[in-house]
């Protein structure tokens, strides 16, 4: 079974609420066990700045899956945490899950782009990453360690306490 690296965000609603309930809903999907998940971080937003701090995780799935049917599941618990799409890209949400690896697979579909495009410049996703698999090679060859020295971390703050595993 691949493994599956998922982001999670959330800056509505109760935030670290809002993740640890997502992380509880990955660790229920079919034919899937969630192996980890990093701590918990604060982020400042991308985009319009007058939106609250990020709640940033990434989690470590084993899944049977296939890539698009993840992806509906996941789409499925951003729905049921009461999340709406909107027109506003980078705004305020309630929660959002990207699948950020699906083992070595690289996937370039309308829906779906894998490796998730531009996690090689997002310290919410990088250090979190770096956390559950520090020796990570992306699928194009790349160290997650060298994609770490050249993103700064951005005032991204862990927050005590959060540390948890599957």
């Amino acid at each position: 079974m691949p493994h599956c690296y998922i982001a999670l965000g959330s800056n509505q609603a109760d935030p670290v609420a809002q993740v640890t309930r997502a992380l509880t809903a990955l660790a229920a999907l079919p034919q899937t066990r969630l192996l980890d998940h990093s701590s918990l971080y604060r982020s400042a937003p991308l985009g319009p700045q007058d939106q609250p701090a990020f709640i940033n995780a990434v989690a470590l799935l084993e899944t049977e899956l296939e890539p698009e049917s993840l992806l509906d599941a996941l789409q499925d618990i951003e729905l049921q945490a009461g999340r709406v799409r909107k027109a506003e890209r980078w705004g305020p949400r309630v929660l959002d899950l990207d699948i950020l690896l699906y083992g070595d697979t690289q996937i370039d579909t309308p829906r779906l782009q894998v490796p998730h495009y531009h996690m090689h410049a997002r310290s919410f996703v990088l250090y979190p990453l770096a956390e559950l698999t520090a020796d990570l090679i992306m699928p194009d060859g790349t160290p997650l360690q060298f994609l770490l020295q050249r993103c700064p971390d951005a005032g991204l703050e862990r927050l005590c306490g959060t540390a948890g595993r599957a």
